[in-house]
């Protein structure tokens, strides 16, 4: 498999071509096309940190939208959500919602950028205070919600209670059933992970309002919108003291803090060691949490979509 990555260094799909729709938006790792009453969003290669595009990673975009895709699937009779279908291995077609202007984080241990906060005195930005003494990667009681602000690229997500949600961003009604969504998808999720080896940590669900129903969209237990421990590594870790086996990324963010950027100033350029690293460890995760190989699309990505969106009359 490294001789594919290694192959597709130079064929990762960084910005895309094509006019779909005149309505386009380009996030950080996703360009997503607005039709009447649809979304064609294309899941790039694109790899972000710290609200920073950095580069891209090979066949990171196929495998965020097939594990996407699956927990879409897996999870429709639990949550409703905005899949509708995948013409390519990087193309989602989705209903088109009205984003709720908040992101919902479900957090089962402290680590991460909560622990970063927590190790520099703070506490209570979510209107609760945390324990005092917790150790980085312990384990809560039960998951707790620390949601965000949903910012455009280049400004920062930025802690937010629940009271200040309902009271100036969402409908308490709303939020009440987003807040309960994002623990059932969780629980889902935890069970799914705890079957295959691993452990989900936390995660980021976004909604949308489709024909007046609150829906789950973007996506669900991505390794970028989630994180993914070793489980049967853990309990050793932790007792020593040393970091959990991810298969995240957070691997990125790892590599970042060591080069000492933590968000100021202009990241580092990737090293194609690294981008194979952060390659390795997606798939890694996908053979992990879906129980089979990942089967890597090689060759030329925009010419293939294109090909694809042509077949479905979606390339104008």
């Amino acid at each position: 498999m490294i001789d594919s990555i290694k192959s597709q260094l130079d064929n990762t799909l960084e910005k895309i071509d094509l006019t779909i729709s005149e309505d386009h938006y380009s996030g950080k790792v996703r360009e997503n096309f607005y039709l009447d009453d649809k979304i064609v969003m294309i899941t790039s290669d694109r790899v972000s940190a710290f609200d920073h595009i950095l580069g891209t990673i090979p066949f990171k975009g196929q495998i965020l939208n097939e594990i996407a895709c699956f927990w879409f699937n897996k999870t429709k009779d639990i949550v409703p959500n905005h899949f509708i279908s995948s013409p390519d291995e990087q193309v989602l077609i989705t209903k088109k919602a009205k984003t709720l202007p908040v992101e919902v984080i479900v957090r089962q241990y402290i680590t991460g950028s909560l622990w970063r906060e927590y190790k520099q005195g703070i506490n209570g930005q979510y209107g609760f205070m945390l324990p005092a003494d917790l150790k980085e990667n312990q384990e809560f009681n039960s998951p707790i919600l620390t949601p965000s602000t949903k910012a455009d690229y280049g400004l920062h997500d930025e802690p937010i209670s629940r009271e200040k949600i309902i009271n100036s961003l969402v409908d308490e009604s709303i939020y009440k059933k987003a807040e309960k969504y994002a623990l059932q998808l969780f629980d889902a999720g935890q069970k799914w992970a705890n079957k295959m080896g691993l452990i989900l940590v936390d995660t980021k669900y976004e909604f949308g309002i489709y024909n007046n129903e609150l829906i789950v969209i973007d996506e669900i237990h991505t390794p970028d919108s989630s994180r993914y421990w070793v489980k049967d590594e853990y309990q050793d870790r932790f007792n020593k003291g040393i970091g959990q086996k991810m298969l995240d990324k957070e691997n990125i963010r790892k590599w970042l803090i060591e080069q000492g950027f933590q968000g100021e100033g202009t990241p580092p350029e990737l090293t194609d060691d690294i981008r194979i690293l952060l390659s390795q460890k997606y798939m890694e995760l996908y053979k992990k949490l879906l129980g089979e190989d990942f089967n890597p699309s090689i060759g030329n990505v925009q010419s293939r979509i294109k090909k694809n969106l042509s077949l479905i009359d979606l390339i104008k």
